[in-house]
């Protein structure tokens, strides 16, 4: 204590055992020291997964989170998404303190989600799990593959992020396709692969014949 008083050396002290302070310091270390990016879309708990809206401006990204909202689900951030890497395969999301609860729709402005919608809409974080991407039409034939037999994904602080890409246009129920992508991710998860399936089925077909 001398030694620390001479030198202006903060000496902290706690009736914890060793094992257990290490344990406490390592998770807050890990989240104060992490890797950190702002990236622009609206981050949503969908079905409890982490799901990050991106996509052109003026596709719909906030209008879609509003009716995912209207269905039960929970938004995390608008506009801006704080997101930290706060473990070597975990990515956890954030709103910004000075956008909490706030979603911006075109023609209506500002909505104060948790007030309009209950505690419930809103979430404080969320770990991201999958990266939705809004395209035009016109992209996606352009640019990527109807049925592409490699999963897409997006590097976020390092880590690959499983991506989906949905097309937008007049007609198409957009949270209806989210929601679709969501509960298929899930089936991926649990090692459940359509695509792969489908190609291994018709391979087996044109053996028979």
């Amino acid at each position: 204590m001398k030694a620390c008083d001479e030198n202006r050396i903060p000496l902290l002290t706690t009736p914890l055992p060793a094992a257990q302070v290490i344990d406490f310091l390592r998770v807050y270390l890990s989240k104060k020291l992490a890797a950190r990016v702002t990236m622009h879309g609206v981050f949503m708990d969908v079905l409890g997964v982490g799901v990050l809206i991106t996509g052109e401006s003026g596709l719909g990204k906030s209008e879609l989170g509003l009716e995912l909202i209207s269905r039960n689900h929970g938004l995390v951030a608008d506009d801006a998404v704080e997101l930290a890497r706060i473990a070597p395969n975990m990515i956890e999301g954030r709103c910004p303190p000075l956008l909490q609860n706030l979603l911006e729709v075109r023609g209506l402005g500002l909505l104060d989600i948790r007030a309009i919608f209950g505690e419930t809409a809103v979430r404080r974080k969320m770990r991201l799990k999958l990266v939705v991407h809004l395209v035009r039409r016109k992209t996606l034939e352009e640019n990527y593959e109807r049925l592409p037999v490699d999963q897409h994904t997006e590097e976020v602080l390092g880590l690959p992020i499983r991506k989906v890409i949905i097309p937008v246009e007049a007609g198409r129920n957009i949270a209806v396709l989210l929601e679709a992508a969501v509960r298929n991710h899930i089936l991926q998860i649990r090692g459940i692969n359509t695509l792969a399936n489908f190609m291994e089925r018709q391979q087996r077909a044109m053996g028979d014949e």
